[in-house]
């Protein structure tokens, strides 16, 4: 059973550099609409604050794989544009994760103190002065460890480009159940698992030292692992 260990890690490991891109590509997009949407819900105008809370629910409240299937198959037809199969899954993990990092964004925001706020304009800080250099600063070490599971779940759905052929890991999992293996279905599953437990690892220890620089930096105490796992920074 297990004369063909090597064989299925390296047909999975082909598809390793496929799924750390798109979790890479996924992630800084989410990122950058996290804190794009997250600080417009937070805006004093109504339009603004519409507009965004329509993406977050959009997004938020329709199924990943019919979003996917929605961009890679139907947006061609309405607009004749074909997007790549590796880009149409980055743009999906992107504006879904997006939607649920903005939420994040948005509650670490509104948690730091009134005080604070009230500091910076006691100190005649301008509105973009307070949000750079008083408010998202404190913010960012709470907003760390949620943005752990969301990267980590982030990574876990990139599985779901194989339906749109992306030679993913899942995908080149699904390629080795030829009819001479799939007695070994167990072997070449718990692979893949393995695979995704490492690259879950490896985004809670980057994010952990995150972590710990923020806090630094606002002058706290880094948090232990204990207590960042007790607020959701452990692996998902």
């Amino acid at each position: 059973m297990f004369d063909n260990v090597s064989h299925f890690v390296s047909v999975i490991a082909d598809g390793l550099l496929v799924t750390v891109q798109a979790t890479v590509g996924g992630i800084i997009l989410a990122t950058i609409l996290s804190f794009v949407a997250g600080l417009a819900m937070l805006s004093r105008h109504t339009a603004v604050r519409a507009v965004t809370r329509v993406y977050v629910e959009v997004w938020r409240g329709t199924s990943e794989v019919v979003q996917l299937f929605w961009l890679y198959f139907v947006l061609p037809v309405l607009t004749g544009f074909q997007l790549l199969p590796l880009w149409a899954g980055v743009l999906v993990l992107g504006l879904n994760f997006g939607a649920y990092g903005a939420e994040i964004v948005r509650g670490a925001v509104q948690s730091v103190p009134k005080e604070q706020h009230e500091g910076c304009v006691a100190l005649n800080f301008s509105p973009a002065q307070r949000m750079r250099r008083v408010i998202l600063p404190q913010a960012l070490v709470e907003m760390v460890p949620p943005f752990n599971n969301l990267f980590i779940q982030l990574l876990k759905g990139t599985a779901l480009l194989t339906f749109i052929t992306v030679p993913e890991m899942t995908h080149q999992a699904t390629v080795i159940l030829v009819p001479a293996f799939t007695g070994q279905v167990a072997l070449i599953f718990t692979i893949l698992l393995l695979f995704y437990l490492v690259l879950s690892i490896v985004i809670t220890f980057l994010m952990r030292l995150l972590e710990r620089w923020a806090a630094r930096k606002v002058g706290r105490t880094p948090p232990k692992r204990e207590a960042a796992i007790a607020r959701g920074g452990g692996v998902a």
